[in-house]
């Protein structure tokens, strides 16, 4: 008797997997190949919502067993406090190892300065970086789309980093037919991207069609934000408003979330997935080009940080 699936489209096709089960299948055998080829993996989770996605494909293509790996976040000291609350409820619930590099503890050691700005969200290379070195993760997965932003795109699943943790896209190596190279000399590593080929209503269907849990950030509340370079910014530890700059109660949510000081809210009345869904299918830019000043900063922004060895 032949299978059928029906497809999202809503033709029928033997052994058709849909769109999402078509990338889920894919998150999945990069997290079993990284398995089965490194010895120390780590997952980096913020509590954003493409960690949560990728901790769930994760918990996904290893259970009834727990995941292999730990977890490890880059805390900058400010970041939102409804997304760090996700986070350690989260790691409570599943029992999983996290490992926290601190911007803060960096600065109070004197190794960073505070920028003018405020932001701090360009100094999360160096803790970064540092903690892959002394941990000896010999892979790191992020929750990197081509969609997001031109550097990002340019980049492989398999991403590989020399010694000093560093991208070269010159050195990128080919994946034809879903073949992953994680071959390293002694003191690099691997960038591992499972969400490449995602794009954020992708990722947003996805979180629907699973159930998946978000912090509230992410749906649309009322807020105290300011105005500043076209993006409504939240007032914090990090800083606030100036002379000329007005605090006011918006409705408002996050399409993504980062440090609180660069990452900018959007006006909604998205509620619930599907109104988020909408929204997210009408829009004509990306989340971080509408919502990310650090991105702003030049033209290569993204690109040049990338080679000193942010993801």
């Amino acid at each position: 008797m032949t299978t059928v699936a029906r497809t999202e489209e809503g033709t029928d096709s033997p052994y058709a997997l849909s769109h999402l089960d078509s990338l889920e299948s894919e998150a999945v055998h990069i997290f079993r190949e990284v398995a089965g080829e490194f010895e120390n993996p780590v997952i980096l989770f913020s509590g954003g919502k493409d960690s949560i996605v990728m901790l769930h494909l994760a918990l996904k293509a290893f259970a009834p067993a727990s995941v292999p790996f730990s977890l490890l976040h880059v805390d900058t000291g400010h970041n939102f406090p409804e997304v760090l609350e996700y986070r350690d409820r989260t790691v409570a619930e599943h029992g999983l190892r996290l490992h926290v590099a601190s911007v803060q503890d960096y600065i109070d050691r004197g190794l960073l300065k505070e920028r003018p700005d405020g932001t701090r969200n360009p100094l999360q290379t160096l803790p970064l970086t540092e903690k892959i070195q002394s941990e000896r993760f010999d892979a790191v997965f992020g929750g990197g789309r081509r969609d997001e932003e031109k550097a990002r795109a340019k980049e492989r699943v398999f991403s590989l980093r020399d010694e000093f943790s560093q991208w070269d896209p010159r050195r990128q190596r080919p994946e034809l037919w879903n073949l992953y190279n994680g071959r390293h000399a002694p003191g690099e590593h691997v960038r591992v991207f499972p969400l490449s080929n995602w794009t954020e209503l992708d990722v947003w269907q996805y979180i629907a069609r699973e159930g998946i849990e978000l912090p509230g950030i992410y749906f649309a509340h009322e807020r105290e934000v300011f105005r500043r370079a076209g993006m409504w910014l939240t007032p914090g530890e990090w800083g606030g408003a100036k002379e000329n700059e007005t605090v006011e109660k918006r409705l408002v949510r996050y399409r993504t979330v980062g440090d609180m000081s660069c990452t900018g809210a959007v006006d909604s009345d998205a509620l619930t997935l599907e109104q988020v869904i909408a929204e997210i299918a009408a829009s004509r830019l990306t989340e971080r080009g509408a919502t990310r000043a650090d991105d702003k900063m030049s033209e290569a922004a993204m690109e040049d940080r990338k080679r000193e060895g942010y993801f």
